[in-house]
């Protein structure tokens, strides 16, 4: 078995214990808050490390996460390269601005093989970073939480063979829903696993809560690795209502989230006008190149950060 070697940077190395994630070295409990970026067969002309930087600094992400599209367009199995070169950019720039980094999987199904060769090249690349987190199914769609399973641990393994320690997100079946399910036969022979719920405010209310409160008396450690303000599909009007009530709850529970996406697509999710730049000045986006969603982002992520802060 190969094994990591020291880590190589400035963040703490994490850990879940007692169904949180927390810091490694003295149990404080790490509920990571952050932005996603958006597909990167797309949106990868923002997978830059100005983008990384003003995430970090100017918005207070202490989480970026870059989606890898797997089958959808110019995704990974058609140009591997490209997705490759986008990631790693990232990663690096989180390195060096002392983010963590989700490595998102950003598929709809199962591709074991293909999963497997990814993540043991990413491993072996960044393992030894603690910066690093392995995302290894963005939303499990109409698989049966067996079948998810089944291919998590074989991926996991994959992972763990490489790097013992950092943190890896499964998900649970039905678009990152059913963690109550889940939540009744979890993973067990492997350490620092943490489980995917996805929400959008506008469409996932109060029955889908009472999922992840069963799911926490369970004992299953959480992590919100997207969400968003609006409907499910990423459209409509942002519910203020519920997105706070949501990141209230996190908060509250110990629980990081991550809010979807950091693109320009003409669509409610993504947080930046059509055609605003993909460099940013050392300030940030001007006002011009911001939607109200990523406003609203910015206004979390400045409250987790003041409250962190405070403690």
């Amino acid at each position: 078995m190969l094994t990591a070697l020291p880590t190589a940077t400035a963040v703490e190395p994490l850990a879940v214990r007692k169904g949180k994630v927390v810091k490694a070295r003295n149990g404080e409990v790490q509920a990571l808050t952050g932005v996603s970026l958006a597909w990167h067969h797309f949106a990868d002309k923002y997978y830059n490390r100005g983008v990384v930087r003003t995430l970090v600094k100017e918005w207070h992400a202490e989480v970026v996460r870059a989606a890898v599209s797997v089958e959808l367009g110019d995704g990974i199995l058609k140009n591997p390269d490209r997705a490759y070169k986008a990631l790693y950019t990232i990663i690096d720039a989180c390195i060096e601005y002392d983010c963590y980094v989700v490595v998102d999987w950003h598929s709809h199904n199962i591709r074991l093989e293909e999963a497997k060769e990814f993540f043991k090249n990413v491993a072996t690349k960044y393992g030894h970073h603690s910066n690093i987190i392995y995302e290894i199914f963005n939303e499990p769609e109409y698989q049966s939480w067996r079948e998810v399973k089944a291919y998590s641990k074989e991926v996991i393994a994959t992972i763990r063979a490489i790097d013992p320690d950092n943190i890896i997100i499964v998900g649970c079946p039905h678009w990152d829903q059913d963690v109550d399910i889940v939540a009744n036969d979890p993973i067990v022979g492997y350490n620092n696993l943490v489980y995917s719920f996805h929400f959008y405010a506008a469409t996932h209310q109060l029955d889908n809560m009472r999922r992840c409160e069963y799911a926490l008396e369970r004992g299953l450690p959480l992590i919100i690795s997207e969400c968003g303000g609006m409907n499910h599909l990423g459209q409509g009007e942002v519910d203020f209502e519920w997105w706070g009530r949501w990141t209230r709850w996190a908060r509250e529970r110990g629980i990081g989230w991550i809010a979807w996406s950091l693109s320009d697509k003409v669509e409610s999710c993504s947080m930046l006008r059509h055609g605003a730049t993909t460099k940013p000045r050392r300030s940030g986006w001007k006002s011009r190149d911001l939607k109200d969603w990523s406003l609203l982002v910015m206004a979390s992520l400045h409250q987790e950060y003041q409250l962190d802060q405070e403690r």
